[in-house]
């Protein structure tokens, strides 16, 4: 087995590090990445990602949304998360061995005075409240592990990104199922940086696996890997644009009226727009409507649009921004 070792905090980067690992590195049997990343919330493959996330309290506090290859469900990083990746070409596919691959983070904790246990699914817990959500990933008889070690997590930051809005999502994405967490460090009868938990899990898999030692990327590697970071897993038609088909029914009120709207989007994009409410106006808001069809569903561009039309002309008394907060959030 080798280790890379990964000391970026930049989401997007990283989920291309272990997509390189995973589908170039190919003639290595087995590899382990250990990485932390700045606030983010990476979701799963097959996710829609405006129904995982409070797309206005990720866009206001810096919260970055990334894709990973793997299904599962949205989870929330920050600099105190820890996230490991096991590659090998020793799995048949469609062997969920969540278990196994866990190992290493459970006999951790155990040399740490806490007991983990593997319990559900793929979920690492103690004492019944989650630690660690797992995902998995095939390619050609490859497999790709990884865990998601919440370790000194921001509670509250992790609840309110992600709390969906009370807009009526309806979607074919798969839904995120939320468990009661807990934080590792939260347990420990000793507390530790989540740097020196990063050094312990890797001293522990030395331990269990004598023959590791470190696989060190090449310059061009690196660059590689940055490619990919830039053309896929950095943009937003990877992370919205492969948000499958869904539908938003949004209803706001103003001092001026009550905009009700009904979005229909295809991969992100507005499919089709209805918009409805008790609001004066003197011009046709099939006008706005017809306007809106093509653009991204994200509160810029929509903003961009409205603002290319004298809005009080068809929503008297209001802001191409509060009718922008009407259609998204």
């Amino acid at each position: 087995m080798k280790y890379i070792v990964n000391n970026s905090n930049d989401p997007a980067y990283n989920i291309a590090l272990e997509a390189y690992a995973f589908k170039e590195l190919t003639h290595v049997d087995e590899l382990f990445i250990l990485w932390i990343n700045e606030p983010a919330i990476i979701i799963g493959k097959h996710q829609n990602a405006i129904q995982e996330i409070n797309k206005e309290y990720t866009d206001s506090h810096g919260i970055h949304v990334v894709r990973r290859l793997s299904g599962g469900g949205a989870v929330y990083h920050d600099l105190n998360n820890l996230n490991y990746t096991i590659i090998s070409n020793k799995a048949d596919e469609g062997a969920f061995d969540f278990k196994t691959f866990s190992k290493p983070v459970i006999d951790t904790l155990a040399t740490l005075g806490v007991k983990a246990d593997f319990t559900g699914r793929n979920d690492l817990e103690i004492d019944g409240k989650k630690i660690c959500g797992n995902a998995q990933a095939y390619a050609k008889g490859r497999m790709m592990h990884h865990g998601c070690l919440l370790f000194d997590v921001d509670m509250t930051v992790l609840g309110a990104a992600l709390k969906v809005s009370k807009d009526k999502i309806e979607s074919k994405g798969v839904k995120s199922v939320r468990a009661r967490v807990t934080n590792i460090n939260s347990e420990l009868p000793e507390k530790m940086t989540v740097l020196e938990f990063k050094d312990a899990i890797l001293n522990q898999m030395k331990q269990e696996y004598p023959d590791m030692d470190e696989y060190v990327l090449s310059e061009e590697e690196l660059m590689r890997i940055q490619e990919i970071r830039d053309r896929q897993f950095g943009t937003w038609d990877w992370t919205f644009g492969q948000t499958p088909e869904y539908t938003v029914e949004r209803s706001v009120r103003y001092p001026a009226g009550k905009i009700t709207t009904y979005v229909k989007a295809e991969k992100s994009v507005i499919e089709s727009i209805k918009i409805y409410g008790d609001f004066f106006g003197i011009g046709d808001v099939a006008d706005i409507e017809g306007l809106l069809v093509g653009t991204r569903y994200e509160y810029a561009d929509v903003l961009a649009r409205l603002q290319a039309v004298e809005i009080a002309h068809y929503f008297s008394r209001m802001t191409a921004e509060e009718v922008a907060k009407a259609i998204v959030a």
